[in-house]
């Protein structure tokens, strides 16, 4: 959950600058806070996640980016939820099991009951469905989101605001949208040595960062029961 407010990610930028807002405007550090999103899921695409329910197109493929189009990748479906559906869990299966036992399972007669999910990461924005689905049967979802970019004012984005507009990702990420805003900031005048200097230390510890986010999600992540 995010209560860092932005007005403060700016103020953090600031103490390090030590600029008028002459060098680096307040609306260009703006973009970058926005860009810095988009740089922090493509390292850790679960960092934005979301959690809808999905009204079924009748048939086998479901397309999420349709009725969501901030998302980025379908994660997995959790279970029925149409009034008229058993509620029941969905489990994923591989599309091959289907294809090899029941190759006409995309002509099979279609239910408010979704069984199984299948997902191709090639294609990220689809899933297919089995049995086919009603376009009744409602399941609820998560998918990896894009966050929508701040375009708030300068005077809002004055550390001395009263602005209480906050970042869209979780408090946790608060360093490393800081250190990829002095990145981008210190790369503006990247002819000199000195600021490529500043800039590679800042990239390097948005990399460390998120690269050690990574291993210890995967160190504390439930353990499947056998």
């Amino acid at each position: 959950m995010a209560t860092t407010k932005v007005r403060e990610i700016i103020a953090r930028v600031e103490d390090v600058l030590k600029d008028a807002n002459v060098r680096w405007p307040r609306l260009e550090l703006q973009r970058w806070l926005n860009d810095g999103y988009g740089a922090i899921l493509g390292l850790k695409p679960d960092a934005n996640t979301k959690t809808v329910t999905h009204a079924c197109t009748a048939g086998t493929r479901q397309e999420i980016k349709t009725a969501n189009p901030d998302a980025i990748r379908f994660r997995k479906a959790k279970r029925n939820v149409a009034a008229t559906s058993n509620n029941g869990s969905i489990t994923q299966i591989d599309s091959a099991v289907l294809d090899k036992h029941q190759t006409d399972w995309h002509t099979h007669t279609q239910s408010v009951n979704i069984q199984h999910y299948m997902h191709d990461p090639d294609d990220p924005n689809v899933f297919w469905v089995y049995p086919p689905a009603t376009s009744a049967a409602e399941v609820e979802v998560v998918y990896l989101a894009l966050p929508a970019p701040h375009a708030m004012t300068v005077g809002n984005l004055d550390p001395a605001s009263s602005s209480t507009d906050t970042i869209r990702l979780d408090d946790v990420y608060v360093n490393p949208l800081v250190d990829f805003i002095l990145y981008r900031a210190f790369m503006k005048d990247g002819q000199n040595a000195s600021n490529l200097s500043r800039a590679n230390v800042h990239l390097q510890a948005f990399s460390v960062f998120l690269s050690s986010k990574t291993s210890t999600d995967a160190a504390v992540a439930p353990i499947p029961e056998s």
